[in-house]
């Protein structure tokens, strides 16, 4: 069988389709999930490879959910890591001429001239599209990764392709001071700066702190299913994210200042932490995609309360109770009590030792089985709030002329469908410490997001005043070797 049409048989009918972000005339899209599209890579076959595909149906039910199959052990490979000669890869120059090349004769041509002609093998293919070839393919054959290869092709196929145009810091200032509908999607990297942690960097971010609880995946503790077997998972690091402070980072002024100057369409944060509304944020500018500490809920009535009245409980490493709960617990025990009262008449005089017989009682409802206080922030399990699907697709996919990207490595879905779902012809920007592979952002700025944003302000002539921000900051930015969108932005001593 030929080696184009194993890898494009899978591609015909990709078995995990990737969200993607392009005009309403692209013949590649079809379907939607959740009210976003979703891509379908169609690979025209010419009769033979259609019987090559039928002989090879065997093969490839096997690998029916490659993406899925293989969720736990793919591993990215960014362009950070090709620039740097990770071993046995492609160089960043070969894989841009990769990437550049399938879009220009289409799949199933640029198999033949690559992996079919012999110039270059499936396994080292992989790295131009972003992936490490898996540790247990070690040693077989290459016609093992063919089924990889498809899922990195697909998934490059459906990326956004960047606007040329855009390239530099001060194109990101014009692009700002232009647009009047700007989207601004939010991450913890914007609240890191407050001594809040982030989720997933590499030993100081919060997954990384909780081996100690002995999870299976540090992510089980925001899994709804872990919070009503033993809330107490949650309540251990709860005290670690309950935001403590009414001050908020340059970063969150920046995009209150966007609003002040009419020009932010709608902040969708990821933070449970509530700044932004702390800063001004308005709520009808505001999706907190993942909740917030603002309230908290009872999992078993949905009573709800003002967050900060379960934060004393959060502090002393308590549960916290629900108070509609206890108060129905209390008034159900005081009539059984009385009916057990008028039964046996009288209740007797009191005993010598039997006087805080009846005060037992309180202590006993309090740690009762019954309702349980969840802070509003969304577990994974949970469905997001309706209006953020309803915000997007209804509203602000109509109106947005820029989608500026902070502080967040996009890596939980929905939220990560955000970017790619917006019209690809809309200018794209990303502001962060450390890049990311699978979206083609048109102007990557890396660094503290404060500084970073302080820049652009000063550079647009703005007044971002923040306590923040020392006085004649000086930057070093340059832009990164090898790359023509990508500035590193850092402070000078």
């Amino acid at each position: 069988m030929a080696t184009s049409a194993k890898v494009n048989a899978s591609l015909k009918q990709p078995a995990h389709p990737v969200s993607t972000a392009v005009t309403d005339e692209d013949p590649s899209v079809e379907g939607e999930i959740d009210g976003l599209p979703r891509v379908h890579v169609h690979v025209p076959l010419d009769d033979s490879d259609l019987e090559d595909a039928a002989e090879a149906d065997g093969e490839l039910d096997e690998w029916e959910d490659t993406e899925s199959l293989y969720g736990d052990v793919l591993q990215e490979m960014g362009d950070d890591q090709l620039f740097d000669g990770e071993p046995d890869a492609c160089t960043l120059e070969e894989a841009v001429a990769f990437r550049q090349q399938l879009r220009a004769i289409g799949p199933m041509e640029f198999c033949r001239t690559t992996v079919e002609a012999g110039t270059i093998s499936a396994k080292k293919l992989l790295t131009a599209f972003g992936l490490k070839p898996p540790p247990f393919l070690e040693g077989e054959d290459d016609d093992a990764y063919y089924p990889l290869l498809s899922l990195a092709l697909s998934r490059e196929l459906s990326k956004r392709i960047k606007l040329t145009q855009y390239n530099s810091v001060d194109d990101a200032v014009d692009l700002i001071k232009n647009a009047k509908n700007i989207i601004v999607l939010t991450g913890a990297g914007i609240s890191t700066s407050l001594g809040i942690p982030d989720f997933r960097s590499k030993d100081k971010g919060l997954y990384a702190k909780l081996e100690y609880l002995g999870l299976s995946d540090p992510q089980e503790v925001f899994d709804i299913n872990t919070f009503r077997d033993d809330p107490s998972i949650f309540y251990t690091i709860a005290r670690d994210i309950l935001p403590s402070t009414d001050r908020f980072t340059p970063t969150h002024a920046f995009i209150h200042l966007l609003q002040q100057k009419g020009k932010l369409l709608t902040n969708y944060s990821q933070n449970i932490d509530n700044i932004e509304s702390i800063a001004g944020i308005l709520p009808e500018k505001l999706i907190q995609c993942h909740g917030s500490f603002a309230t908290a809920s009872c999992v078993e009535c949905k009573y709800q309360i003002p967050g900060e009245t379960i934060f004393p409980d959060i502090k002393a490493g308590r549960i916290p109770k629900c108070p509609k709960c206890i108060a129905s617990l209390k008034a159900q025990a005081g009539t059984s009590m009385k009916r057990k009262r008028s039964q046996n008449g009288q209740s007797k005089k009191r005993g010598r030792y039997d006087s805080g017989a009846d005060d037992s009682t309180d202590d006993d409802l309090d740690t009762a089985k019954g309702g349980i206080m969840k802070p509003d922030i969304t577990f994974f399990g949970e469905q997001l709030p309706d209006r953020f699907s309803d915000r997007l697709t209804n509203h602000d996919k109509h109106l947005v002329d820029l989608v500026i990207v902070i502080g967040t490595s996009l890596k939980v879905a929905p939220v990560s469908e955000v970017v790619p779902y917006l019209p690809a012809h809309i200018p794209q920007m990303y502001i962060s410490k450390t890049p990311v592979s699978h979206v083609n952002f048109d102007i990557d700025m890396l660094g503290e997001c404060d500084v970073v944003v302080a820049e652009l302000c000063r550079r647009a002539g703005w007044d971002l005043n923040h306590e923040m921000i020392p006085e004649k900051q000086k930057l070093d930015i340059k832009l990164q070797d090898g790359f023509t969108s990508r500035h590193l932005f850092s402070t000078e001593e």
